[in-house]
This record gives C-alpha cells, sequence and structure tokens, in this order.
C-alpha cells in the first residue's frame, strides 16, 4: 500500500521494503503481545458500558418491583419471604461488582513489551527507538500505554491476559446465574413459579400452541458457557509459554477477544430483549405468599415459634393457605397478616416492634 501511495509498482522492493522500512526493528515477539493489549482495551472499553446499561436496567426493575413481595426459596423450596424488587437490586449488586473489577482490568494491559524485539533485550534496535516507540503509539492510540519496566520478562510471561480472563469468567458465571433465575422465576406460566413475564421473542413449539421459550437467557448462558471455556484453553495456553517465548498468544488472542464480543453482545441483547421488557405477575406472586408456608415465618414475633408451628401443620392438614388458617383460628387478624408480610415488613433489618395479638384464638399450642 505504501507503494501504490508513492506511485511506485508493487514489489518494489528497493523503495519500500516490508523488512528494511515497515517492520524496521520489530519482531513479532513484542509487536504481537502489544497489539492484542491495545485491542483488549478497546473489547474492555466496548464491555464496560455494555455491563452499565445492563446493571441500569435491573436497578430500574429493582424500583419498579420493590412492592412486590414473593416467596424467596433456598435449595429451590419455599423459605421465608422477600420481594421481586431486592431479586432484582441483587442481580443489580452482582453486575456492579463485574464492572468494577473490569474498571481494574485496563491499568494491566496498558504495559506492553514494544522495543524489547525478539528476547525482550532490544537487540538490534536502537536505544533512541526503544525509548520513544511506546511514546509514539501511545500518541496515536490515544491510550495511556506504558513500557514494562522488565523488558524480558513482559515477552516471556502472558499472565496478564490469564487474570483478565479470570475477570471476564467472573462476569460470564454471574450472567449464567442471573439467566437460570430468569428462567425459573418465569417457569409455566400455569404449573411453574410464573412469578415473572418475559417477553415473547419466538414461538416456541410447532407441537404445543402458545408454548413461549424463555430463548434470550437461554442464549446468553450458552455464551457464557463458551467464555469458561475460553478461559481455560488461554490458561492451559499462557502456561506453555517456553524459555523466553510463548508461542501459543494466537490462542490466547482468539480466546480472549472472543470472550470480550460475547460478553459485551450478551449484556446487549439480555438488556433489551429480555430485561427491558419483563413484567411481574403481581396477583400470582400474591397469591403464593397467602398460601405458602413460608410465610408463617413472617409470624414468628407476633405468636411465637410453637404456635406457628402447628399453624402450618393446620394448614397442611385442611389444604388452606396459611393466611385463611390464621385467621380462620384467630391468630391474626386479616390486615395484621397484610402488614407483617408487607414490603416493608419482610425487606427491613430484623422486625418491628411487636403487633398487638389478635384476641379470638382457637389453638393453643
Amino acid at each position: 500500500r505504501a507503494l501504490e501511495v508513492l506511485g511506485e509498482p508493487r514489489g518494489a522492493w528497493d523503495v519500500v521494503s516490508p523488512t528494511d522500512h515497515l517492520n524496521l526493528h520489530q519482531s513479532t515477539n513484542d509487536t504481537f503481545p502489544t497489539a492484542l493489549r491495545i485491542a483488549a482495551i478497546r473489547g474492555l472499553r466496548t464491555l464496560e458500558p455494555a455491563v452499565v446499561s445492563l446493571q441500569e436496567a435491573f436497578q430500574r426493575k429493582e424500583r419498579d418491583f420493590a412492592h412486590v413481595v414473593k416467596v424467596g426459596r433456598t435449595e429451590l423450596q419455599d423459605a421465608v419471604l422477600t420481594t421481586l424488587g431486592r431479586s432484582m437490586g441483587a442481580f443489580a449488586e452482582a453486575l456492579n461488582r463485574d464492572r468494577w473489577r473490569l474498571a481494574q482490568c485496563e491499568e494491566r494491559l496498558r504495559v506492553v513489551n514494544l522495543g524489547g524485539t525478539a528476547v525482550g533485550t532490544g537487540l538490534a534496535a536502537p536505544r533512541a527507538y526503544i525509548f520513544r516507540v511506546v511514546d509514539q503509539l501511545r500518541e496515536i492510540t490515544g491510550l495511556g500505554l506504558a513500557r514494562a519496566e522488565n523488558l524480558v520478562e513482559a515477552t516471556q510471561n502472558a499472565d496478564v491476559f490469564v487474570e483478565v480472563s479470570g475477570l471476564l469468567k467472573a462476569l460470564a458465571s454471574t450472567l449464567v446465574k442471573i439467566c437460570g433465575d430468569l428462567r425459573l422465576l418465569s417457569s409455566g406460566p400455569d404449573a411453574g413459579l410464573g412469578e415473572i413475564r418475559l417477553p415473547a421473542r419466538q414461538a416456541g413449539s410447532s407441537i404445543m400452541p402458545g408454548k413461549v421459550n424463555p430463548v434470550i437467557p437461554e442464549a446468553v448462558t450458552q455464551a457464557g458457557l463458551l467464555v469458561m471455556g475460553h478461559d481455560h484453553a488461554l490458561t492451559m495456553a499462557a502456561s506453555l509459554g517456553s524459555l523466553e517465548l510463548n508461542p501459543f498468544l494466537p490462542l490466547v488472542a482468539h480466546s480472549l477477544l472472543e470472550s470480550f464480543d460475547l460478553l459485551a453482545r450478551s449484556c446487549d441483547i439480555l438488556r433489551r430483549h429480555a430485561v427491558d421488557g419483563m413484567e411481574a405477575d403481581e396477583r400470582r406472586c400474591r397469591r403464593d405468599v397467602e398460601n405458602a408456608t413460608a410465610a408463617a415465618t413472617a409470624l414468628v414475633p407476633l405468636l411465637g415459634y410453637e404456635r406457628t408451628t402447628a399453624l402450618v401443620e393446620e394448614a397442611e392438614r385442611t389444604g388452606s393457605g396459611i393466611k385463611q388458617t390464621a385467621v380462620a383460628l384467630g391468630l391474626v387478624t386479616a390486615e395484621q397478616f397484610d402488614e407483617l408480610t408487607s414490603p416493608e415488613a419482610v425487606c427491613r433489618l430484623g422486625h418491628g416492634p411487636p403487633i398487638k395479638q389478635s384476641t379470638n384464638q382457637k389453638i393453643n399450642k
């Protein structure tokens, strides 16, 4: 291309030589790792805003769903009451932690071994070139690049890429967990949890009319698993460096850059096609709260453990909901139950002042 710009025929190496001019003082061993770091920084700067946007989307849902009380679950079993807003807020906070980790990555990637030539000693390159080349690259790229203090070490080792890939794997793990929860929360719609409704993106079945699958969380889950696989491949490649050079950087580059791309697109797709349009099924959540034995825990501060246990046993024996049974037995009024299972009550740290008990109690146990 340089020859064309100069009006010279291709192959006129005596005018512009690929070795004596274009690649003068350069080695693949310092230019390739430097180029990879620049590409990784750009990938990082594309990923960060995508994570921020997804985090903010969950924060909006945290506010939208703050009033929706639901059954919280541990080990997939009913536990205690919480709110759907708190669930969304937990997703947002996990992404915020990943966002903070990613912000620390760039500092590591800015340190380059350019000027070290073949093994980091700078052999065959003028001192002036070695001390000026990174400054020139910094000006061209607009990135705060710095020459490594130990060019020999920086040429041998690829552990920085392992560190960055590990942080990408952490983000992938967060996304896979979130998507798994979204699939569970939207399961049903009639015989599952059904606490949220995800936007329908495609027909789910040619056999079962009306079936809609959570394809966006499933797609993002697969992308996250692929990122985890890339991290393993990258780690192995980085560990196989021999003596003064790691010859497996092409695999490191492929794995790292594709992980950046997969995660950035996954965050964007999950936000635009699932989270932004997500809705709460408030009636379903309230029905579960009033019927599930998990709601009984909210009554312990008022009734005590023994009487609450008796209440649960009675509800299970009669097949009635916790609220219906508690009111029928005179343990609480409907208003007291609603107060004890309100968003404020189930989300405050510790229970508040005792509520006056109903005096029309039909069991004492």
